[in-house]
């Protein structure tokens, strides 16, 4: 009895032992550079740098966000179609 007790206790250890491996070794796009990029262009462009509680300033933030986004790629079309 005693001897399957501590064959239980060392199976167990080894489990656990194997689950700590695999979630050290595992990397999902959330846990890559790529994805923390698309976090964090997900929080500017969703205002989440500003007071929530002020509606006007978020919905101020990300139109003026997605506006300079447009501006961009407006002047990197130009730029291709004047001097590519």
């Amino acid at each position: 009895m005693n001897g399957e007790r501590h064959l239980e206790d060392d199976r167990q250890r080894a489990a656990e032992e194997a689950l700590r491996r695999v979630a050290r070794e595992s990397h999902g796009v959330a846990d890559s550079g790529l994805g923390g990029v698309v976090d964090g262009t997900k929080r500017h462009f969703g205002a989440a740098d500003v007071d929530p509680a002020d509606p006007i300033e978020v919905w101020g933030t990300r139109i003026g966000r997605g506006l300079a986004l447009v501006a961009i790629g407006l002047l990197l079309w130009h730029l291709v179609a004047t001097y590519g």
